[in-house]
C-alpha cells in the first residue's frame, strides 16, 4: 500500500504562511526572469488564470482582481518541503521524495493496525500543525493509483483531502469518471492517440488489451494499465538515483552585450554545478557550455553555439571546471549579439574515488583541493552565497528578474518577520 502525499498549491502556500492577510486573496507565483505564471492559488484559477501563460498576456486580469503577484522563492520553496518530507518520514517506515511538493509513503504495515482514511487524516493534521502546509492524501496498492486517489481527494471536498482506493469496486468507480489525461503519465498528446482508440477514461484504459498497448505505445504504457489494476509494478525508491548529468543555465534579467558580464555569469553557474556535483560525491570529466540569443525576437540577429570539452582527468574542483568554461566562453563569444541566456552541463561522471587514471596520467593531485571545496560548501550551507568566487562578481546585468520576489523568511536571520 502506498500514500501519495501532495501538498496543495505549494508554491501560493510557502507565500502565505507569513501572510495571513493574504489568506483569500488570489495569488500567482512566476517563473524565472518573471516570465510565465508556474503556480496560482485556488482564487487565482477559479479567475482564470491558467497555468504558464506569460505574465504579460494576463496583467489587466491582475489590476482588475487585485492579484498578488509574487517571484519564484526557491529558497523559502525548498526549506519548506524539507520540513514537509522531515514530518512525513517521522510518520512512515519508508518515504520517497518524488518532488519538491510530493512524496510517497509506505504504509503496507500501517494498513494491518490502522484504518488508513484515519491515517490520512493525520498526516493531514500534523503535517498542518507542523509547517501550516495544506496536503491531500490518496492510498492505493499502487503508485498509479495513489496518483489517482490524490487527484480525487484534491477535486471532490467531500473527501475531505483522503481518498483510499483499497476497495476494487470504488477504484473502478472512481476510474470511470476519471479522463484518461488525469492518468500520471499520459501527457496531451498521448491522450489524444488514446482517445482515437477509444480510450476516453481511466476505467478503459485499464481494461484494455494489455499486449496491444504495448505493442502500439511501449512497456510504459502497459506498466501504467496494470497498476490501475492494482498491480505493484514500480519499486520503492528511498534513495534518488545518482545524476548522470548537472545543468545550470538562466536566462539573463537583461540582454548582455560584452563578454565580460558574461563570464561572471557563467563563472556563477559553474560555481552552481559544482557544489551539486560534490553534493552528488561525484566527479565530471566533461563540461559543456552553450550561449544564444533570444528565440524570439525577430529585430535583433540571432546567435547560438555550444562547446564541450574533456578533461585529463575527473573533477569536482570548481577552480578547474571554471577554468576550462572560461577558455569555451573565449571559444563561443561573438560580437554585435545580445545574448539572451547561457547554461553549463557537467557530465560523464565518475563517482569520487573511483577512476583509474592512464599510465601516461602525470597530472599532480593537490591534497588541499578537497579540504578547500568542503570548507566552501560547509560555510554556504550555513548562509547560502557567504563565500563565492571573485570571478562571479555578483553582477545586475545577467542576473534573474525577480521584481516580486518575497523575503527568505526561514534561511535568512536578517529577513526574519517581525510581529509587531
Amino acid at each position: 500500500m502506498y500514500a501519495l502525499v501532495d501538498c496543495n498549491n505549494f508554491y501560493a502556500a510557502c507565500e502565505r504562511l507569513f501572510r495571513p492577510d493574504l489568506k483569500h486573496r488570489p495569488i500567482v507565483v512566476l517563473s524565472n526572469n518573471d516570465g510565465c505564471v508556474v503556480a496560482r492559488s485556488y482564487e487565482a484559477k477559479a479567475l482564470g488564470i491558467k497555468m504558464g501563460v506569460p505574465i504579460f498576456k494576463v496583467r489587466e486580469d491582475i489590476r482588475r482582481h487585485n492579484i498578488l503577484v509574487f517571484s519564484s522563492n526557491y529558497t523559502l520553496y525548498g526549506d519548506i518541503s524539507a520540513r514537509v518530507m522531515c514530518t512525513l518520514e517521522a510518520m512512515a517506515p519508508r518515504v520517497e521524495v518524488y518532488s519538491i511538493d510530493e512524496a510517497f509513503l509506505d504504509v503496507h504495515g500501517v494498513s494491518h493496525c490502522r484504518d488508513l482514511v484515519a491515517f490520512g487524516g493525520e498526516v493531514r493534521q500534523r503535517v498542518y500543525q507542523d509547517t501550516g502546509i495544506t496536503v491531500c492524501v490518496g492510498i492505493a496498492p499502487s503508485k498509479t493509483l495513489a496518483k489517482l486517489a490524490n487527484y480525487a481527494a484534491k477535486k471532490y471536498p467531500a473527501t475531505k483531502g483522503v481518498v483510499d482506493l483499497s476497495d476494487p469496486l470504488r477504484r473502478r468507480r472512481l476510474m470511470h469518471i476519471t479522463p484518461v489525461d488525469e492518468v500520471w503519465g499520459v501527457g496531451r498528446r498521448l491522450a489524444v492517440r488514446l482517445r482515437d482508440m477509444g480510450i476516453n477514461t481511466a476505467l478503459q484504459l485499464a481494461d484494455y488489451n494489455k499486449k496491444a498497448l504495448r505493442r502500439h505505445f511501449s512497456v510504459v504504457l502497459e506498466r501504467t494499465a496494470r497498476e490501475l489494476n492494482g498491480e505493484d509494478c514500480l519499486d520503492f525508491e528511498q534513495v534518488a538515483e545518482p545524476k548522470q548529468q548537472i545543468m545550470c543555465s538562466r536566462s539573463f534579467g537583461e540582454r548582455i552585450h560584452r563578454i565580460e558580464p558574461m563570464r561572471e555569469a557563467v563563472a556563477k553557474y559553474v560555481a552552481n554545478a559544482a557544489a551539486k556535483l560534490r553534493a552528488e560525491h561525484q566527479r565530471a570529466q566533461a563540461i559543456s557550455l552553450f550561449m544564444r540569443t533570444s528565440m524570439f525576437s525577430d529585430r535583433e540577429p540571432r546567435y547560438s553555439n555550444a562547446a564541450t570539452v574533456k578533461l585529463m582527468r575527473p573533477s569536482d574542483d570548481t577552480r578547474v571546471l571554471m577554468k576550462h568554461a572560461q577558455a569555451l566562453v573565449g571559444k563561443l563569444w561573438r560580437d554585435g549579439f545580445a545574448y539572451a541566456k547561457a547554461g553549463v552541463l557537467l557530465g560523464d561522471f565518475y563517482p569520487r574515488y573511483v577512476w583509474q587514471p592512464s599510465l601516461l596520467d602525470l597530472l599532480e593531485v593537490d591534497p588541499r583541493a578537497d579540504k578547500l571545496m568542503a570548507t566552501m560548501d560547509a560555510i554556504n550551507a550555513k548562509q547560502r552565497g557567504a563565500v563565492f568566487w571573485a570571478r562571479q562578481n555578483n553582477g545586475t546585468q545577467w542576473r534573474m528578474k525577480q521584481e516580486f520576489l518575497s523575503p527568505a523568511y526561514t534561511t535568512d536571520w536578517q529577513q526574519l518577520p517581525r510581529v509587531r
